[in-house]
């Protein structure tokens, strides 16, 4: 292959800070994965991820957005969303009690992801959420 090639597609959408967007996302993400067995499990992701963005960043306030971006190759599918930043610190995976109302959402996605990664990004953060889609036992890509 050649060195500019790739075989991955990468979509980007850009939505304002609403809370309806995330029904959005969740849409855009089902109708590029159609037919994909990960497709429920991206749209899980995508709905808790731009929801995180728009309830505990600048994302939420007025003039606010988030940025998603969907990446499939024959070896895995990578979700990101990107929020606005001004939450102070950096997304962290919790796992908290079934009873507690809120911050579980990342703790399921990384149940649900193979690989889930949180970055800084132009004054915001991106969480990088990966389902690969082959693994052999152990949870690890072919």
């Amino acid at each position: 292959m050649h060195e500019y090639t790739s075989t991955a597609r990468v979509w980007g959408l850009t939505c304002p800070g609403f809370p309806e967007e995330v029904s959005r996302a969740r849409r855009w993400t089902r109708d590029i994965l159609r037919g994909s067995p990960l497709a429920e499990d991206a749209e899980l992701i995508v709905s808790e991820l731009s929801a995180n963005a728009i309830l505990h960043t600048a994302s939420g306030r007025e003039s606010g957005s988030f940025h998603l971006a969907l990446a499939v190759s024959s070896q895995v599918v990578a979700l990101s969303v990107t929020d606005a930043g001004g939450a102070g610190t950096a997304p962290k995976v919790e796992h908290r009690d079934q009873e507690a109302e809120h911050g579980r959402g990342l703790g399921m996605v990384s149940a649900i992801a193979h690989r889930v990664v949180v970055h800084d990004s132009d004054g915001g953060h991106t969480v990088t959420a990966e389902l690969f889609t082959d693994t052999y036992p152990g949870g690890h890509p072919c």
